[in-house]
């Protein structure tokens, strides 16, 4: 098992107000309660992020599923298993974002099961993530489907989720470490620790494949 880089920091080491943070953390997700308690080693960072999420990712003036679509696009490309196996209970409820549109993430181009505006906001997700150049045409898509504001939210939502998670990946950490015994926001398999280590565990687990842009696959 991989040596976890950076602790945990205990419940009874934060204050009140992160205290709850941390049990809604536990009760809904977004963002799991592990990657919480990293950050609490440092208060302004923990509350920088948990501010930012409620106000660009899970409200907002975009389509959250838009914006989880591309969250999970960054896990794919960076590989960041701690947020790749976790999933929007807002986006999943909604039945906006399903297995198969997980699984078909850096093909989306060529995919059947996005539409035009998702498809646009994916190719953003890309361009960001993979440092590709743009054009004309690629900011006449981007303007045909989105609002101004609605770009700017996505962007930084993008950024967002790209920094942290290429730093979340490096420190091995893992769901239901901290405050478990709840399933919220977990994917279909991941839903325990047993059926957790039963998925990384087998052949065909996603992270055990070398990611590529949808440009690379196209």
């Amino acid at each position: 098992m991989a040596k976890q880089r950076i602790s945990y920091v205990p419940l009874e080491k934060m204050d009140a107000d992160m205290r709850k943070e941390m049990e809604r953390c536990q009760r809904e997700g977004t963002p799991r309660p592990e990657s919480s308690a990293v950050r609490a080693h440092v208060p302004a960072c923990f509350w920088f992020f948990a501010n930012s999420w409620r106000d660009i990712f899970r409200n907002g003036v975009l389509d959250h599923a838009i914006k989880e679509l591309c969250r999970l696009y960054v896990s794919r490309s960076v590989q960041c298993e701690y947020c790749g196996n976790q999933r929007s209970v807002k986006a999943t409820k909604s039945g906006a974002i399903i297995e198969d549109h997980v699984m078909d993430l850096l093909n989306f181009e060529k995919s059947t099961k996005f539409n035009e505006r998702q498809k646009a906001a994916l190719a953003y997700a890309e361009a960001i993530t993979w440092h590709l150049q743009t054009d004309d045409a690629f900011w006449d898509r981007l303007h045909r489907n989105f609002s101004e504001s609605e770009l700017v939210e996505l962007g930084c939502m993008i950024g967002l989720t790209l920094g942290q998670q290429s730093w979340l990946r490096l420190l091995n950490i893992d769901h239901h470490e901290v405050l478990a015994g709840t399933d919220a926001s977990m994917a279909p398999g991941y839903e325990d620790i047993k059926k957790l280590k039963e998925t990384k565990a087998s052949a065909d687990y996603w992270a055990k494949s070398k990611p590529a842009s949808g440009a690379q696959v196209a």
